[in-house]
């Protein structure tokens, strides 16, 4: 099936019979395949009699072997699957059954992709990047403090390396790009966090997806929105593992200190007054910054309060 789609995925017009010697089956099984793309994975396809088959637009599909090679560097080795229920839930599941970390995880799609707060995170097949990567962390709880916000903060810096501009952070680790969600981090924990355990880190970015019938609760964007043109998804797994991996041993080695202003400097709304939602109560108040453990601090009635990340959610207040 992977094997059909890459043959397509440059959007042109493939006969039927190019497609069957290609793969060697007949005419009648690539048919069979094509209606099996359409029907499993929603995708678009083109039938004219005497041209053949051709997507409805360009795909960009992930490329194991290079992505694999560009991971040596990193000593990361990755599991790539054409679909998963959730690239987080996979990593999970491959830590409870051996594998040894660090790994990244990436898929095609996923069929229960999740964000922040329970919420579903739209993942249409070869549209989007799908990516977790699994830690190990030693250090207990100072080794976890402000995490999430550093692997907030790498994504956001490969993005930007990748061209995309007036992107930035909002706490505690969701990326924009021109005041529309571009990025999300989700952070999921294995292990004892006061001593050995297991960080899976995964993140999801719009790289291609530029509509869906599914429905989205807040303004977004994607890399192709901003760029204006195809982006590889290949670049873009191998920016974010190789930016990944600088802040992750930086966090290491100096602590979240050692990045903190550097993320309050990315923050989009820093000194902004802004409504803190909890599970019992909204918060107003200025944002002043974030504190040691990546926690908000927040300028409440003239006296400045902490809160961590949590199920917390913030919004501009109106």
């Amino acid at each position: 099936m992977n094997k059909l789609l890459q043959l397509l995925g440059d959007g042109r017009f493939h006969s039927g019979q190019e497609l069957g010697d290609a793969l060697g089956v007949s005419r009648g099984s690539v048919w069979k395949n094509i209606g099996r793309i359409e029907e499993e994975y929603g995708i678009d396809l083109h039938r004219v009699r005497g041209r053949g088959y051709r997507l409805a637009g360009p795909l960009s599909l992930l490329d194991g072997l290079a992505l694999q090679n560009h991971l040596r560097s990193t000593k990361w080795s990755l599991f790539l699957y054409p679909e998963v229920d959730s690239t987080n839930a996979e990593a999970l599941r491959l830590l409870s059954a051996g594998a040894l970390p660090p790994f990244v995880v990436l898929a095609e799609a996923q069929k229960a992709g999740r964000g922040r707060r329970g919420r579903k995170w739209i993942s249409p097949v070869a549209q989007n990047l799908y990516y977790s990567l699994a830690y190990r962390i030693t250090g207990g709880f100072q080794q976890l403090s402000g995490l999430s916000l550093v692997a907030g903060l790498a994504v956001m810096i490969s993005l930007r390396n990748l061209g995309v501009r007036q992107i930035g952070l909002k706490w505690p680790n969701d990326i924009y790009a021109g005041g529309k969600k571009l990025a999300g981090v989700l952070l999921e924990l294995s292990g004892d966090p006061a001593d050995v355990c297991y960080v899976v880190i995964g993140v999801g970015i719009n790289v291609n997806m530029v509509s869906t019938k599914e429905q989205i609760d807040q303004p977004w964007t994607s890399l192709r929105t901003e760029l204006g043109h195809l982006v590889d998804r290949n670049s873009v797994a191998t920016c974010l593992s190789d930016t990944l991996h600088s802040y992750l041993q930086r966090h290491t080695d100096y602590g979240f200190a050692s990045i903190q202003e550097e993320w309050e400097r990315e923050h989009i709304w820093q000194g902004r007054d802004c409504v803190l939602s909890t599970a019992s109560q909204q918060v107003y108040g200025r944002v002043v910054g974030i504190d040691e453990m990546g926690g908000l601090r927040l300028e409440v009635g003239g006296v400045e309060k902490s809160f961590n990340s949590g199920e917390l959610s913030l919004r501009l207040a109106p």
